[in-house]
């Protein structure tokens, strides 16, 4: 079955960086739209990114976009998120999935990321 096992979270100071990765299992990682979302404490789930898995076409949400870089490593099924200049908003538990993923829809455990000093 589908599985996403996301990791690299952590503690990081502002304007510090992480990258974080997804391992994507039960599926065919090809030809398919990849995203990573996030959800801060108190408020709903939010798009952070979107990478095309076979062209490598992408797009950053707005609140992200010059600092965070989505990309893939299509022999590895892997999604990464390399994120920049952090701030203590982007505090949120990271998640990744397909880019039109529903509540209800299996999700993974998330990798925690706190940007404080």
């Amino acid at each position: 079955q589908v599985q996403f096992v996301e990791s690299g979270g952590g503690l990081v100071q502002p304007g510090g960086s992480l990258r974080l990765s997804c391992v994507a299992s039960g599926f065919t990682f090809s030809n398919r739209y990849m995203s990573w979302y996030r959800r801060a404490p108190g408020k709903e789930r939010e798009l952070v990114a979107t990478i095309h898995t076979l062209r490598g076409t992408l797009s950053h949400a707005d609140s992200v976009k010059g600092r965070f870089f989505i990309s893939r490593d299509f022999a590895k099924n892997t999604v990464y998120l390399q994120m920049n200049n952090l701030k203590p908003e982007d505090t949120a538990v990271y998640y990744c999935n397909f880019r039109d993923a529903a509540p209800g829809d299996y999700w993974g455990q998330g990798t925690q990321v706190t940007v404080s000093s």
